[in-house]
This record gives structure tokens, sequence and C-alpha cells, in this order.
């Protein structure tokens, strides 16, 4: 099968090097919809396929690698609107979780994503970290639409249109595991929904599973100053120190809006690894706080962007 190359020669490159160099007089040489090489103008001539290659010409135009939402529910996008000006557990309770429950089945969770994925690679999103029912369908839906994704598998205490429980949500969460294993843009992180939503056992699970698997983490964390504040009230503990002790507390949890965090847990994190997703838009719209960006940054820790869902941001 014969090799198809394209050129694209942008005005500017910007890299995500270490230095985030901006680059001028370089092209970007493609083979078979893989980037080979970033190359200067001067040498692409010398390339042996460039006379059989497809050159694009981009004249004043930025050319910069696609950009990573850290978290979303993106079948949610068939929820944008439902419910506006609630906190948090207002929001879920009264509206988010029995819209699931009268309406999601896995023609949903596949329609909603491929309507996100659509907006998302519209405004220069090609990839994305999910978090939602059904990811058996999810996960075969960005491989087909060519969408690099690492798909949630969801885990909770109560029942959903997905699972009846804790251990029917992990006994499917592996099962697809194994689906998507050779899946080529696909992979799957644990998804506990959050520490409010899932029990201690199941925790200690998904632990051992991570760590065995050696998949990421994925879960909301210390998203409002009541979930804080309730946790130790219930637990005599702070979210962040329960996980500590169940073993989750390292390099592959990826810890979504993090917005209500001391001194003492941004030094934690740091010190053990832990990546932050920062929701900025979503936070402002349940009112739930903002994560201390410039601290979490000073100390080192990993942090990346995420929109959430569409029915806490209205846009993706």
């Amino acid at each position: 099968m014969q090799q198809h190359y394209q050129i694209l020669q942008p005005e500017w490159i910007v890299t995500v090097n270490s230095g985030f160099e901006v680059l001028q007089d370089y092209a970007v040489v493609i083979e078979d919809n893989r980037i080979l090489s970033l190359t200067s103008i001067e040498e692409i001539g010398e390339l042996p396929f460039y006379e059989q290659a497809e050159l694009i010409s981009l004249p004043d135009c930025a050319l910069l690698p696609g950009l990573v939402n850290g978290h979303t529910h993106a079948s949610m996008s068939l929820f944008r609107g439902i419910a506006d000006d609630l906190p948090l557990m207002e929001w879920l309770s009264e509206h988010i979780w029995p819209a699931e429950a009268r309406w999601v089945d896995s023609e949903f969770a596949a329609d909603g994503f491929k309507l996100a994925a659509a907006e998302m690679i519209r405004s220069g999103t090609t990839c994305l970290s999910d978090m939602f029912y059904f990811p058996d369908e999810i996960a075969r839906c960005a491989q087909q639409i060519g969408m690099r994704s690492v798909v949630g598998l969801i885990v909770l205490d109560f029942p959903s249109p997905w699972a009846k429980n804790a251990d029917e949500y992990l006994h499917k969460a592996l099962a697809v595991h194994d689906e998507i294993r050779e899946f080529s843009l696909v992979n799957s992180a644990l998804a506990p929904h959050a520490p409010y939503t899932v029990s201690d056992e199941a925790l200690r699970q998904i632990a051992m599973y991570s760590n065995e698997l050696d998949v990421p983490v994925h879960m909301h964390l210390h998203e409002t100053a009541a979930e804080v504040s309730e946790a130790q009230q219930n637990n005599g503990q702070r979210p962040l120190e329960r996980l500590d002790q169940l073993n989750l507390l390292n390099s592959n949890l990826i810890a979504v809006h993090m917005t209500e965090l001391n001194e003492f847990e941004i030094e934690r994190i740091a010190e053990v690894g832990v990546n932050v997703v920062h929701c900025p838009e979503s936070n402002l719209k349940l009112g739930s706080g903002i994560c201390p960006l410039a601290s979490l940054l000073e100390n080192g820790v990993n942090v990346c962007l995420g929109t959430d869902g569409a029915a806490s941001n209205n846009d993706l």
C-alpha cells in the first residue's frame, strides 16, 4: 500500500517542549496521518518523498498541538442547560441523577459523546479524559471517530442504568478494560465518582486494581467546601487524608476540581505526584470555589484544564 505524505507549512509552530518554543521556517511532516518530523523549510526539499507529498501552505497561521480536555462527561452534552443557578449537591441530587436514571442508555451515551466530540474537535480539542456510564460504547465511538481518549470506568455505590452496585460497576470496569486493551487511540481509567459516593471497600479494590493494572484513577475530589466539611463530620477526616490511608494518593490519581486545599495537602500531593484537573467554568457555574492554581504550580504539581460536562459548563 502506497504511503501518503503531507507537509504542513504554517507561519509559526507552537511547541510544548520545556521552553514552549515558537518556531518559524519549519514544516510538520506527516506520514499516513502520523507526525513524522519537524523539518526546517530549507531541508524539506531533500526529503526522499518530497515530490509525492501533499504540500499544505498555511500563511499567517500558527500550528499547535491539539488541546487536551483533562476532565469531561462528554455524553452529558445532551443535558446542556438542564439546571442552572444551583449549588452542586442540589444540582446533582434533584436534577442530574434523576435525569440520568430516566434517560441514559447506551444509545444516549453514544449520541451524546459524538455530539461532544464534534464540538471539541471544532474548537481544537483532540484528546479527552471522560467519565460516564456505558464506557464500552464511549470507547468504541472514540476509536471510530479517531479522538484520543481516556475512558473513565465509573464506580458508584448506588444503582444507575449501567450497574446496580459497586461490585457490578467494578466487574464491568474490568471487562471494558480488557475489551479495549488493543484500541489504538483509547485507554481506560478507573473512575470512582467521588469520596461521598464510593465506600472504603470499593476504593480499596480500586487502589489494588490501579496498582496491578497500572491504570489511572480519575475522581472528583475536594470539589466544594461542603464536601470537605461533611467528610470531617461523618468520617473525622478530610477526603484527601482518607484516600491517603486507602493507598490512592499517588501519581496514578487524577484529582478533579480540588478547590478546597490547605497548605499541607498541597505539599502532600506534590510529594506523591498527584495530578490535578482545574475546571474553572464548571466551578464558577456551580459556585463550587476556585482551585488554588498558583500554589499548586509553585509546588510543582502537574495541573491541566478540563471543561467538566456541558451540563455544568454549557460549552466544551
